[in-house]
């Protein structure tokens, strides 16, 4: 069986686990003043696929339960059809890979993947409007992996079911019409009552069965206790108080006796923040409240006062953690795994540092590794055939993309970038597999992007004539 990227992320430092941090922008963590953490999947490294296999299992139970057939309870998780940045389309039922431009580069109905002319039928071009937020739904975050899933199985099953007629925009049994929308529409309600209804009995199974793997829990607090020498540090999280009071103990709260010293899981951090709504956060963001610590309800009214050390929040926004922590936006590098949530809009609308974490490396590195045992030196001698090389590289990229999984890389489809290789590249300053890569620099580092050289394929042979001529007049 294939190992998955969190069991390569959580073991020890001595294995061999990716360590580096890789840079878009320059930084200097001597300049950073305040570090934010996310909790989800950047704190909570949650273990891969067995999370995703329960939510799964979770959210096709609560569909049985509302009135969907039965059958449904025979698909289990598959763990490689589903990557990340996938877009659904609501209208037509089919799952998407596409770039930053809206092109198409794979498409799926189910678990039937369109080719040429069936792709044109639904999309003229191959191209779809990115900004038609209303019929496509971009499934950016891993939270999403099991919701991407059961799209394509119920899909799947209407398209195979012999009861149903299949349509454009959905199925007919008799005068019952299941279109595209509703479906999706009853997924989101199913993650819903998830969130809404998660239970301390759930969330233990969770924290016992499927979480962190345990030599990657003492590394957590050694990171959080070395950056707040050098900076403040803060906890914003859409989870609730007692999700994140039940994860955040597990993490941090180290009974007498072990090798880490005893210490509450809050005074790692100078603030925290719960149910932020991220992005809400980043822009008017909520009410802020005081969370009671001993029954987790709110307490009445807005909290105007200066920041309590050891007190929990609730809402606020981004300019309020800037205000009680007395911070600008260029002081903070906040680190977190939602492209959108997180990374996209604390970017945008803050001007905040951004840090993504991208489990999903481990295995985009391994893959590249394993394929890169080729090379030519000055000492070869033979000549190479160009047409089979090219057929080579075909071969090769095709083999790749199955290494990946069933929808391919997440950063790329042959040469062109994803959607979500475009947003990483234009929204993270800095990324990595794990938070906890941060422990192999100085706080004093500076990531120093590369050079980026200017791209003169637009230019004619005079003006690019002419562009040396002025380069060497210059020197």
């Amino acid at each position: 069986p294939q190992t998955s990227w969190t069991d390569v992320i959580c073991e020890g430092p001595d294995k061999n686990r990716p360590k580096l941090v890789f840079v878009n922008r320059s930084l200097t963590l001597e300049n950073i003043k305040c570090y934010g953490f996310d909790m989800d999947y950047t704190l909570a490294v949650y273990k891969s696929p067995e999370y995703e296999s329960l939510g799964f299992e979770l959210l096709r139970d609560r569909l049985v339960s509302i009135g969907y057939p039965h059958e449904l309870l025979g698909y289990t998780y598959d763990p490689t059809f589903p990557t990340r940045g996938l877009v659904y389309d609501t209208r037509y039922g089919n799952l998407l890979k596409i770039d930053s431009n809206g092109n198409i580069l794979v498409c799926t109905h189910g678990f039937e993947y369109l080719r040429g002319g069936q792709v044109d039928e639904y999309y003229p071009n191959k191209f779809i409007q990115r900004d038609d937020t209303d019929r496509f739904y971009v499934l950016n975050t891993l939270f999403n992996l099991s919701e991407t899933y059961l799209y394509a199985c119920l899909v799947d099953y209407f398209t195979r079911s012999t009861r149903y007629k299949n349509c454009q925009k959905g199925f007919k049994h008799g005068d019952l019409f299941m279109s595209h929308r509703s479906m999706f529409q009853d997924v989101r309600d199913a993650m819903d009552h998830l969130h809404d209804t998660v239970t301390i009995f759930i969330l233990t199974k969770f924290m016992v069965l499927f979480t962190l793997l345990y030599l990657y829990v003492p590394r957590l607090p050694v990171l959080l206790s070395r950056i707040k020498e050098f900076a403040k540090v803060f906890l914003a999280t859409n989870s609730d108080f007692n999700y994140t009071e039940a994860i955040m103990k597990y993490l941090l709260d180290f009974p007498s006796g072990s090798k880490n010293p005893k210490k509450p899981w809050r005074s790692y951090f100078d603030l925290v923040v719960v149910d932020t709504r991220k992005p809400l956060f980043f822009a008017g963001g909520t009410v802020l409240r005081q969370v009671d610590t001993d029954t987790g309800k709110l307490r009445i009214g807005t909290y105007t006062g200066e920041l309590q050390h050891g007190t929990v929040y609730s809402g606020g926004s981004s300019d309020i953690v800037c205000d009680l922590l007395d911070v600008r936006g260029k002081d903070i590098l906040y680190v977190g795994d939602h492209i959108f949530g997180d990374i996209l809009k604390s970017k945008k609308r803050q001007g905040w540092k951004t840090f993504l974490v991208v489990p999903e490396l481990v295995k985009e590195l391994q893959v590249w590794a394993d394929k890169a045992s080729e090379h030519l030196d000055s000492g070869s001698q033979e000549c190479p055939d160009i047409s089979a090389i090219q057929n080579r590289i075909k071969m090769v990229t095709y083999g790749m993309d199955l290494c990946y999984g069933k929808m391919g890389s997440l950063l790329r489809c042959g040469s062109t970038k994803t959607l979500f290789a475009s947003q990483l590249l234009r929204y993270a300053d800095i990324y990595s597999t794990c938070c906890l890569n941060l422990l192999n620099y100085p706080f004093s580092y500076l990531f120093r992007a590369p050079l980026v050289l200017v791209n003169l394929s637009w230019l004619t042979r005079l003006e690019y004539n002419c562009f040396v001529l002025i380069i060497n007049i210059n020197i």
